[in-house]
């Protein structure tokens, strides 16, 4: 079976770091974008990074450009978000998506979410 389990979340304050991780099993891991999103009370779900499957391409939200980096180890089956001077704005549940396109058949896989939540 598919799964994808996030875990790193919790509480932190301004200006602190967390490292997000997102395990993955029942899948051919090294073939999939993997992306982080993140939705906050009442707004809508919000892309926040993205990586190639290889690793050699990622893309990042404006608003956690130069604080977060996403990376993965194809090995371990394990996608990361190190997150660094982290805001209060920043607070949300995080999730990670698994997204492939093989011989014209779209697979796409979630998690279940970790709670981030940076306050004083």
């Amino acid at each position: 079976q598919v799964q994808l389990v996030e875990s790193g979340g919790g509480l932190v304050q301004p200006g602190g770091s967390l490292r997000l991780s997102c395990a993955a099993s029942g899948f051919t891991f090294s073939t999939y974008t993997m992306t982080w999103y993140r939705q906050a009370p009442g707004k809508e779900r919000e892309l926040v990074a993205r990586i190639s499957t290889t690793g050699g391409t990622t893309d990042y939200a404006d608003a956690v450009k130069g604080r977060f980096t996403i990376s993965r180890d194809n090995v371990k089956k394990t996608m990361y978000l190190q997150m660094n001077s982290l805001k209060p704005e920043d607070t949300a549940v995080y999730c990670c998506n698994a997204l492939s396109f093989k011989f014209g058949i779209r697979r796409d896989y979630w998690g279940q979410g970790t709670q981030v939540t940076v306050s004083s």
